[in-house]
């Protein structure tokens, strides 16, 4: 095939055409320097191809073509007619379940069972913003019978996306359904870890009709195309999920170009909170799926959990017993819940902090080893003995780890699910209201689940606290981050000055 699309094999889907280039104004592209890097496949540790790496000047060639549409073509788009477009690009989802969540297995390693879940949650979010697209309202004010006031919600113009490799899909979706609604156009980046999904993607934002230039998706690395993409001069906004060491860097190079409006989801190190009156084996179940959902690399991963002291001991056996059940394999198992790592480094990072627990004196119930001899693979791991100083207590360590305190009262554990840099989420377990109220509105959490945990949804703002981020995703709250005000007053008649 040519060096723009690559013949691939899924146990899904059997073979495929892979896009490899550059998804600039609705056609795949070479990089202008030919430059390619390769895709490694975390349950083998083989590569799967290599894709095209999009350079500053590829940066510059889709930031060129996104100004002409928003200016052109997308300018004169009615909100309708971009609703429906963005319809029918979430029917194309579902039509491509299949392929889309295959593709995201083979690249990312998480469990063909998820991967479909994630694209159903792909379609809904387009579908929902679709939604969207025709109740941007601005409203009118009466200040005075001479004067005739009114604001409008305009799009901000060329936006910035870097995406990260834990949700491939589902961030690409978060990005682009409430940029496009309100009407901008979009330079989106891959993870350098994950690009095959979205480009398979591309090819239904084309076959939806879109006009080129509107959405264009590249391959690259961050220290290259993302910070051409977070420095440049014609980009008006700039959105990031990923590390809260990188989301500074962004807000550094924004701040410093053309003050680029900035939204970032950054890091977490949620509190999972268990009360001594909370149905245990529910909230097992919850913290189970709350820290090993998507191999724990989940920025909103419950990995501090506090369990007071009552039922400290019974929760502990339980939930390794569960831990221990659970199937870790190759992504295309229907049974396996967790895959593989993504990567060398992201293995490697975890087992580094799985050794400071030990070396810090935490106790492992279950887990802390490598699961296998091939492939990213590591066994759920729990720390008992856990002082609230250690490493693995304080730092996000994006991984299937989690480390368990005991507390005695509500105001202590208040304080301690407080006391962190991070605020992206909480979790509580309880059956009393009150203590359920009480302790959410406690928490400095941008999200609060009680008696569940993972429990994300499109039409529910999502983002942090602190260092946790800046702006909210999802829901009408996600609207804000892609629209400006604009007011307008007209003289109608009256005195002159």
């Amino acid at each position: 095939m040519s060096n723009l699309f690559a013949e691939l094999k899924t146990p899904i889907t059997g073979t495929y055409k892979q896009p490899t280039g550059l998804f600039i104004n609705n056609e795949f592209v070479e990089g202008v320097d030919k430059k390619t890097f390769e895709v490694v496949n975390p349950t083998t540790e083989e590569v799967i191809c290599s894709v095209s790496e999009a350079t500053e000047k590829d940066v510059d060639i889709a930031v060129a073509a996104a100004r002409k549409a928003f200016d052109g073509s997308w300018h004169h788009t009615t909100p309708q007619q971009r609703g429906v477009l963005l319809t029918k690009l979430a029917d194309l989802c579902e039509k491509n379940l299949d392929l889309l969540a295959a593709v995201e297995s083979l690249d990312n390693g998480k469990s063909i069972t998820m991967a479909r879940g994630d694209v159903g949650a792909v379609a809904g979010c387009i579908r929902y913003y679709g939604g969207w697209a025709d109740k941007i309202e601005g409203k009118t004010i009466d200040i005075s019978p001479d004067m005739f006031h009114y604001t409008r919600q305009e799009p901000l113009g060329v936006c910035g996306q870097i995406i990260p490799w834990n949700f491939p899909l589902l961030m690409l979706a978060w990005k682009i359904g409430p940029a496009l609604a309100t009407g901008n156009t979009i330079v989106l980046k891959t993870a350098e870890q994950t690009p095959l999904s979205g480009l398979v993607f591309a090819q239904l934002v084309k076959e939806a009709g879109f006009p080129p230039g509107v959405l264009n998706i590249i391959s690259g690395f961050g220290k290259v195309a993302g910070a051409a993409i977070s420095s440049h001069m014609n980009i008006d906004k700039v959105a990031f999920t990923g590390s809260t060491i990188v989301g500074r860097a962004i807000m550094k190079a924004a701040a410093s170009s053309n003050l680029k409006k900035v939204t970032l989801e950054l890091g977490g190190k949620s509190p999972n909170i268990i009360f001594n009156d909370a149905d245990i084996d529910a909230a097992v179940s919850w913290v189970n799926f709350g820290i090993y959902y998507n191999h724990g690399q989940c920025c909103c991963a419950g990995s501090r959990v506090y369990v007071q002291d009552g039922v400290y001991d019974k929760f502990v056996a339980a939930f390794k017993k569960r831990a221990e059940e659970n199937k870790v394999g190759d992504p295309f198992h229907h049974e396996t819940f967790q895959g593989p790592q993504v990567s060398q480094l992201q293995y490697d990072r975890i087992m580094g902090y799985i050794q400071s627990g030990k070396d810090e004196g935490a106790t492992v119930e279950t887990g802390g080893g490598r699961h296998g001899d091939k492939g990213y693979f590591i066994q759920p791991t729990i720390f008992t003995n856990v002082t609230h100083e250690m490493k693995i207590m304080q730092e996000e360590i994006f991984g299937p780890v989690c480390a368990i305190a005991k507390f005695h009262s509500e105001e202590e554990v208040i304080q301690l699910g407080n006391d962190s840099a991070y605020g992206l989420a909480a979790a509580l377990h309880t059956k009393d209201l009150n203590t359920a109220i009480r302790v959410s509105n406690s928490l400095r959490a941008g999200t609060v689940w009680v008696n569940c945990y993972n429990m994300l949804h499109h039409q529910l703002p999502f983002g942090g606290y602190k260092e946790s981020g800046i702006g909210r995703e999802l829901g009408e709250a996600a609207l804000l981050n892609y629209t400006q005000n604009k007011s307008v007053a007209i003289r109608l008649g009256g005195p002159l000055f």
